[in-house]
């Protein structure tokens, strides 16, 4: 049996003993025995692996240390002091049951079975230096081909030289054009995929080497495509087939079924489905929208998709695509609904926003015996609480007049940050962590940690300056 130790802070020791007597009864979960060491900090977010490593000297007779899931720094000199394993649990004590039931593993979402083209749309009105910045975001995103979007009407002058460009750079590229003549150039260029081909254009594939990229000859042509698709195969071509997604009240559910009758007739083809006519041309977060389409992407065992980014709203779409393949995949291999594998395209809620009730949060403010301000949020309200006493509200400007912090800038200004993204955290139904910045999924930024720290300092420093200024101008008795 497993041997588990896990370090804490006072406030939540007793509530991550009752935790583990939960899990440790739960027949469902893997058996393991625990100890939990209590090291000596009020808050375990505090704890960093250096102060651990002072206070805890030796780990005997145990097979793995946990950390709490807020433990900033290095564990690895923790495991080569001890010479046993160190993970981070997760960050709220509540989140314990789910991490055991994975037993203490993230999910592997480093496979996946589609193809991801970023479009770059505007590409002939950007320099080849300015296609190239664009070409390493969506690579950074996920994506693995730069597709060149030629504009209707427009001359792409320096269409070749970005393509070898983008090659020469180690990119694979497709070129996007309804001229024949850009078509046959991109090929010649060295172009990876030619999007589009139909019937009446198939010559310019026996001209280059690039994979052509079929769709109907006219649209909803289904039989068009059907007959661009026997003609590659009998002459054995590589291909990919797009029957066109069309946007919501122009053919949607009518373009649905044509990628389902077209996986039925061939089952081992490869299929592409562009997904911006959905999410560039609906009002809706696009995280939504990407997982219902990869899901059907998933079920259709389609091969690739063409993301675009040129609305704002879908400027995470490509980053979306690569969280939502990833997701797919595995829930497909394992069997399972697609829920509990990242939260990558939850980008406005949480499935568990609230893992504490007003109750408990008022229970754990009685345990308070220091000036520190602590926020958390429950499904009723955002509660603020030190050893003064505990408030509860849904508007952070109600709980000025009780903060008491009128002539403590710094102490202000971080309340106001804090208070802001709880606020928000309750409004939205999402998890909120007090120091934490609030996770939009995909959308989310990496944490100034330095900032946070220099304020921190600067915060210190303004308090040591005020006591001194209060010690040398005592207030005066004199009568006014």
């Amino acid at each position: 049996m497993t041997r588990l130790l896990f370090l804490t802070g006072k406030l939540a020791e007793h509530s991550l003993r009752q935790i583990l007597q939960t899990i440790q009864a739960d027949s469902k979960q893997a058996p393991f025995e625990f100890e939990v060491k209590q090291i000596g900090v009020s808050v375990a977010a505090l704890m960093t692996p250096p102060l651990i490593a002072r206070r805890v000297a030796r780990v005997d007779h145990f097979d793995k240390v946990i950390v709490p899931g807020l433990c900033q720094g290095d564990l690895t000199q923790l495991e080569a002091q001890w010479g046993v394993p160190v993970e981070r649990g997760p960050k709220d004590l509540k989140d314990l049951p789910q991490y055991f039931g994975q037993q203490g593993k993230a999910p592997d979402l480093s496979q996946h079975s589609v193809k991801i083209f970023a479009e770059i749309v505007d590409a002939p009105d950007l320099n080849i230096a300015q296609i190239l910045v664009k070409a390493r975001h969506f690579q950074a995103q996920g994506a693995d081909v730069i597709d060149l979007g030629c504009l209707p009407g427009k001359a792409f002058a320096h269409m070749t030289e970005t393509v070898r460009t983008l090659k020469a750079e180690g990119f694979q590229v497709s070129v996007d054009s309804m001229r024949n003549e850009d078509l046959l150039a991109a090929g010649k260029a060295g172009a990876d995929y030619l999007l589009s081909l139909n019937e009446n254009n198939l010559w310019i594939a026996d001209e280059v080497a690039a994979t052509p990229i079929l769709i109907p000859a006219t649209p909803g042509n289904f039989a068009s495509l059907l007959r661009a698709i026997e003609h590659c195969l009998q002459h054995g071509r590589r291909f990919i087939a797009d029957p066109i997604l069309d946007p919501i009240h122009f053919g949607l559910t009518d373009s649905i079924v044509r990628y389902h009758k077209l996986r039925k007739k061939y089952p081992e083809i490869t299929i592409m489905m562009g997904v911006g006519n959905l999410t560039e041309l609906t009002d809706a977060d696009t995280t939504g929208i990407n997982a219902m389409l990869f899901g059907m992407i998933s079920e259709l065992n389609i091969n690739a998709v063409l993301a675009t980014s040129v609305s704002l709203h879908a400027s995470e779409a490509v980053a979306e695509a690569d969280v939502a393949r990833r997701i797919m995949y595995r829930a497909r291999q394992d069997k399972r609904l697609p829920r509990g594998y990242s939260p990558g395209l939850l980008g406005l809620h949480d499935r568990k926003p609230f893992p504490y009730s007003a109750q408990e949060i008022t229970e754990m403010a009685t345990q308070i015996k220091d000036p520190s301000f602590r926020i958390m949020v429950s499904e009723e309200a955002v509660h603020v609480y030190n050893r003064d006493g505990i408030q509860h509200d849904t508007d952070p400007y109600r709980f000025y007049a009780g903060l008491n912090v009128q002539n403590d800038a710094s102490h202000a200004f971080y309340l106001g940050v804090e208070l802001a993204r709880a606020q928000i955290a309750w409004q939205l139904k999402k998890r909120y962590v007090q120091d934490e910045l609030l996770d939009w999924g995909v959308a989310s930024i990496q944490q100034n940690k330095e900032a946070k720290v220099a304020h921190r300092e600067a915060s210190i420093k303004e308090r040591l300056e005020s006591a001194r200024l209060d010690q040398d101008n005592p207030p005066s008795n004199d009568a006014e």
